[in-house]
C-alpha cells in the first residue's frame, strides 16, 4: 500500500461541516485492492490481539463488536485503516470517533478521512495505521505501545496547556471563534476588531508592571506588607556570607527560593541547620542571582484564585508523595502510585506521574533515604518540594470553605498588585479562619497562574474558572465576531468580492477582502497572489482593524484545508460551470457543487445563501441548504424565481432594464443596467449577473438600496477597481482589453462582449492551462476562432504537468475544428505576443489578451500606454 498524499483539514470542509479537524488520506492499496480482510489468513485474529479494543468500534451493524464483524465478513483495508488510525489515538489519551472512506474514480485509491485533537498526532496515526495494517497482513510483530507513546509525546509537545485549552474550550462553548498565533499558547478570541488576545493565562488587559512586580518577590512582598497584608518575615540575599546575617535575623526553619523562579524551581523548604542553609542558597542562586529567605511558615499549602478582581476558585495542594506501608521500597510505592488509572502522561488525565528526577533523589537524600529505602506504614514521604500538578502533586478543592475575611485579602491583593488574573500562595493551617487569626501568611502572588488544579482537581468540585475569564474578556453586549460574506464559483467571483466590498466600505465600514490576485483592506494590498484560501481568511481575520470581512473562497482551498472560518454570514454562489474538472477527485459538475456547497454549509442558520436561480446546480444547492435562501436571476420570469417569490421570498433581478430587489409582490428597483458601468452599458450579461449577487448580498445583510445604488454607479471596471476583468485601454488608433477568462464559460462571455464591438479587426490573444482536460484546452480554441478573427497563440506558464507543445496543438486543434483556413500564430512568450498585436492593429482594431498573469500583462500595456503619451510609442 502507498500514501499518496496527506492533507489536514482545519475547517468546515467536504467531508463535514461541523467536523473541522479531520486527515484525509489519499492512499492507495495496490496489490491489496483485490485481497478483502476475509481473504487474509489469521488478520482478524491478529488485529484482534493486538488491538482488542476495537471491539467498541460499532461501525455500520451499530452494536459493539460491529466493526469486527465487517472484518470476519470481508471488508477493505482502507475501511480497517480509518478505524485503527481513530482507535490508536484513543488509546493515546484523544478520543476522536468521526471517520469516513471512499473510494475514489480512481480504482485502488481511497480517501480515507478520519478525526483528530492534535494535528501531527492525526499525520502520525495515519503513517502508524497503514504500518501497523501491513504488519497485521504480513503476519509480523508490532510494538504499539511504542507509537502510542509517540503520540502521547507528540500531543504534549504540541496541544495548548490544560489553562489556555480551558479558556479555548469556554470560547468554543459559546460560540466565540479562535485561532492559535503561534506553536505556543498564543491565542486570539474573536475576529477583526473584536478580537482579544491572551497567552496562558495571562491576557490583553494584563497589566505589564503588574506582571513585573509579581515576578519579584521582594517587591511582591514589600507592597503586600505595606498594606497590611500578613505575610513570612524574611529577607534577600545575594552571596554565601548573608546566609549566616538571614538565620541570625530570622531563626530556624527557613524556606529557600530564587527571587526571579517559577514553577517551584530552586525551592528548598524546612531548612534546620547552617550546611542545609549554605547548600540550599547555592541550589536556588543557580536560578537567580537574588535569594528570598524566609521564615519557614507550618501549615497547609493553598491556592486561591483571583480573576477581575473576584476570588472565584481555592484549591489545597500537596507536593508529590507516597505512603510507607512497611513493605515496599520508595520506587515500588511510587510505581503503585503512578498505576492509578487517574495518572496520566502530562496533562492527559486529572492527575500527572510521578517522574524521579534530581528534585526527588535530593529530597530523599537529605532524610538520609534513597529510592530503595522501605518507609514504616504510613509515614509520608514527599518525593517532589512543590505542590505543582505538573510533576505529580494532587489539589483538593476548598472554594466553598474559605472565610469571607480572607475572601477579602485575597481580592484586595489583586488589586493591590494590578492583575487581572492572579493566583496567590498561602500557607496556613487552614482557610476557614482569617489568616490574621490562625498565623497563616501570603507566600507568593503568581500572574499567569495555572487553572488546571481548579478545573480538575483530585477532590472535590471542579470550577469553572474559564469562565470567569471569558465573562472579563467578553462582558454581555461585546460581540466576538464581525460581519463576513463569503463568495465562491466558477466565475465572477473577484469582481463580485470587489463589488460586495466597494458597496460595504461606501457604507462606513473597514473592510478587508481576499481575491484572487492578493488580500486587501480598505482596497489597499497585503499581499500579492492568488490569496483566496484558508490563510488568506485568517490574514483578514486577525487584522484589529477590521469591522468586515468579505472573502473569496475557491475550491482549492477548500479541497486542501477547509474553509478558514467556521461560520459566515451570507455564502453567494454566482454559478457553477465546467472548469477544474479532473483534479482533486472532482470529475462532474455534482462533483463541483459538493464542493461549492461547503461555503453554503456554514452559513449560520439565520444567514443568507445568495444563489443563481438560472444554475440548475446553485438550485439544487439552495433546496438542500439550512438557512434562508435568495436567488439572482437574469430574468424576471425564472420559474425558480417566481416560485420563490410566491412563497414571499427575495430575489434580485434584471427587470425592464433595471436591477431589481423583489420581495413577494412587491419590488425596488435599484438602478437601470445602462448606468451601472461595470455591466459596459448593459452588454454584458456576466457583469450583470455580478451585480445581482453584489446587490442581493449587501441588500439581505441590511444596506440600504440608495446606498447600493450609490456605490454601483461608483465602481468602475478599470485596472485600479477590477483588474483583469474587462479593462479595456484605450489608444490613438486601437482598444486593448485584458480578461482573466481562462475556461470555456468565461471565453463565452467575453465572446458576448465582443459581439457588440463594432471593429475591422479583432485580434486574440490566448493560451491554456495544463491540468484543464484535453476536451476543455480544445473549446478554448473553438470559442476563440468564432470571436477573433486573428489568433495569437502563447504558452510560458502554468503548464501544470504538460508541455507548451501539447496545449499548443490541443488549442490549434480546436481552432481548426471551427475554421480550418483561421489565421493563428504561435508567439510564446506574453509581452512578445502583446506587442505583436499593436504592431498587426490597423483604425479601429480591438485587441483581446486572456491573459493568466494579470497583472505581468496590465503592467506592459500600461507601459506602451506612457509612451504613446509622450510620443515614443513604436512597436
Amino acid at each position: 500500500m502507498k500514501i499518496e498524499n496527506i492533507q489536514v483539514l482545519r475547517g468546515p470542509n467536504l467531508w463535514s461541516v461541523n467536523r473541522k479537524k479531520l486527515i484525509q488520506m489519499r492512499l492507495n492499496l495496490e496489490e491489496m485492492e483485490q485481497r478483502p480482510t476475509n481473504t487474509i489468513d489469521g488478520f482478524y485474529e491478529r488485529m484482534k490481539d493486538l488491538i482488542p479494543s476495537l471491539h467498541s468500534h460499532r461501525c455500520s451493524p451499530g452494536v459493539p463488536g460491529g466493526f469486527f464483524e465487517r472484518v470476519i465478513a470481508g471488508t477493505w483495508m482502507g475501511h480497517v485503516i480509518e478505524h485503527i488510525a481513530l482507535e490508536i489515538q484513543t488509546l493515546a489519551g484523544m478520543n476522536t470517533g468521526f471517520g469516513r472512506t471512499r473510494e475514489t474514480k480512481t480504482p485502488g485509491v481511497y480517501n480515507v478521512v478520519f478525526a483528530y485533537l492534535e494535528e501531527k498526532v492525526g499525520v502520525f496515526a495515519a503513517e502508524s495505521a497503514v504500518r501497523i495494517a501491513e504488519a497485521l497482513i504480513a503476519g509480523e510483530e508490532y510494538d504499539l505501545e511504542a507509537d502510542i507513546q509517540q503520540m502521547r509525546e507528540i500531543r504534549e509537545n504540541t496541544r495548548l496547556g490544560p489553562s489556555t485549552g480551558s479558556i479555548v474550550e469556554e470560547a468554543i462553548a459559546r460560540d466565540i471563534p479562535w485561532i492559535r498565533l503561534n506553536n505556543q499558547s498564543l491565542v486570539q478570541l474573536g475576529y477583526g476588531k473584536n478580537q482579544v488576545r491572551f497567552r496562558a493565562t495571562m491576557t490583553e488587559k494584563t497589566s505589564c508592571i503588574a506582571v513585573d512586580i509579581a515576578s519579584n518577590k521582594d517587591e511582591t512582598k514589600r507592597l503586600l506588607q505595606e498594606q497590611a497584608i500578613p505575610v513570612a518575615k524574611g529577607m534577600t540575599i545575594s552571596s554565601v556570607e548573608q546566609v549566616v546575617e538571614a538565620v541570625s535575623k530570622i531563626g530556624f526553619p527557613l524556606v529557600f527560593k530564587p527571587l526571579d523562579g517559577n514553577h517551584g524551581r530552586g525551592i528548598s523548604i524546612n531548612i534546620r541547620d547552617l550546611t542545609d542553609a549554605i547548600a540550599a542558597y547555592e541550589f536556588a542562586a543557580r536560578i537567580s542571582r537574588k535569594v528570598i529567605v524566609e521564615r519557614f511558615i507550618t501549615g497547609y499549602d493553598f491556592r486561591v484564585l483571583v480573576i477581575d478582581n473576584k476570588m472565584v476558585a481555592a484549591a489545597l495542594r500537596d507536593p508529590a508523595h507516597v505512603k510507607g506501608d512497611g513493605e515496599l521500597t520508595i520506587q515500588q510505592l511510587i510505581d503503585k502510585e503512578n498505576s492509578d488509572p487517574r495518572r496520566g502522561y502530562g496533562h492527559e488525565n486529572v492527575l500527572t506521574l510521578i517522574d524521579v528526577d534530581r528534585d526527588t533523589l535530593d529530597l530523599l537524600e537529605k532524610k538520609g533515604y534513597t529510592l530503595d529505602t522501605i518507609p514504616a506504614e504510613g509515614e509520608k514521604v514527599f518525593v517532589k518540594s512543590t505542590a505543582n500538578l505538573s510533576t505529580g502533586g494532587t489539589s483538593v478543592d476548598v472554594t466553598d470553605h474559605v472565610h469571607p475575611q480572607n475572601i477579602f485579602i485575597c481580592e484586595r491583593i489583586s488589586k493591590i498588585i494590578g492583575l487581572d488574573i492572579c493566583g496567590i500562595d498561602i500557607m496556613a493551617e487552614n482557610l476557614t479562619e482569617p489568616l490574621t487569626e490562625n498565623g497563616g501568611v501570603v507566600l507568593e502572588v503568581n500572574a499567569a497562574p495555572g487553572f488546571r488544579m481548579h478545573i480538575a482537581p483530585s477532590e472535590g468540585l471542579p470550577r469553572n474558572v474559564a469562565g470567569h475569564v471569558i465573562d472579563m474578556l467578553y462582558p454581555p453586549g461585546k460581540s466576538a465576531r464581525i460581519p463576513i460574506i463569503a463568495i465562491t464559483g466558477t466565475n465572477g467571483k473577484t469582481t463580485t468580492t470587489r463589488l460586495i466590498a466597494h458597496i460595504v466600505k461606501n457604507n462606513g465600514h473597514r473592510v478587508g477582502f481576499t481575491t484572487s490576485d492578493g488580500i486587501y483592506i480598505q482596497n489597499n494590498m497585503m499581499l500579492k497572489g492568488d490569496t483566496t484560501g484558508p490563510v488568506s481568511s485568517e490574514f483578514i481575520l486577525k487584522d484589529p482593524t477590521v469591522d468586515f470581512a468579505v472573502l473569496e473562497t475557491a475550491r482549492g482551498g477548500i479541497l486542501r484545508s477547509g474553509l478558514g472560518f467556521g461560520f459566515c454570514d451570507i455564502g453567494v454562489i454566482t454559478n457553477i460551470q465546467e472548469d477544474h474538472l479532473g483534479i482533486s477527485d472532482i470529475h462532474t459538475l455534482d462533483d463541483l457543487a459538493r464542493v461549492k456547497s461547503v461555503v453554503i454549509n456554514s452559513i449560520k442558520k439565520d444567514g443568507w445563501a445568495v444563489l443563481n436561480a438560472d444554475n440548475k446546480y446553485c438550485v439544487e444547492i439552495g433546496k438542500k441548504a439550512d438557512c434562508n435562501v435568495a436567488y439572482f436571476s437574469r430574468t424576471e420570469n425564472n420559474p425558480v424565481v417566481i416560485a420563490h417569490c410566491k412563497k414571499g421570498g427575495i430575489a434580485c433581478v434584471c427587470e425592464n432594464g433595471f436591477i431589481t430587489i423583489q420581495k413577494g409582490d412587491w419590488k425596488i428597483r435599484v438602478q437601470r443596467t445602462i448606468l451601472i458601468p461595470l455591466t459596459f452599458g448593459g452588454t454584458v450579461a456576466f457583469m450583470i449577473d455580478n451585480v445581482m449577487a453584489a446587490t442581493l448580498a449587501t441588500f439581505l445583510h441590511g444596506f440600504k438600496p440608495e446606498d447600493i445604488k450609490m456605490s454601483l454607479e461608483t465602481f468602475i471596471p478599470s485596472a485600479a477597481q477590477t483588474p483583469g476583468r474587462m479593462n479595456i485601454f484605450e489608444f490613438k488608433d486601437f482598444r486593448f482589453m485584458i480578461d482573466f477568462a481562462h475556461n470555456p464559460d468565461g471565453f463565452n462571455g467575453i465572446k458576448q462582449f465582443l459581439s457588440y464591438i463594432d471593429s475591422p479587426l479583432k485580434i486574440g490573444i490566448i493560451a491554456g492551462t495544463g491540468d484543464r482536460r484535453d476536451d476543455d484546452i480544445r473549446e478554448l480554441g473553438k470559442i476563440a476562432a468564432e470571436m477573433f478573427d486573428y489568433i495569437i497563440l502563447r504558452q510560458e506558464k502554468h503548464l501544470r504537468g504538460r508541455t507548451a507543445e501539447n496545449i499548443l496543438e490541443l488549442l490549434i486543434e480546436g481552432i481548426k475544428s471551427v475554421d480550418h483556413n483561421k489565421s493563428f500564430e504561435v508567439v510564446p512568450k506574453e509581452v512578445d505576443a502583446i506587442k505583436h498585436a499593436m504592431s498587426l492593429a490597423k483604425p479601429g482594431t480591438f485587441i483581446t489578451a486572456l491573459s493568466d498573469v494579470i497583472s505581468n500583462a496590465i503592467e506592459t500595456v500600461q507601459n506602451y500606454q506612457e509612451q504613446e503619451r509622450n510620443g515614443l510609442f513604436n512597436v
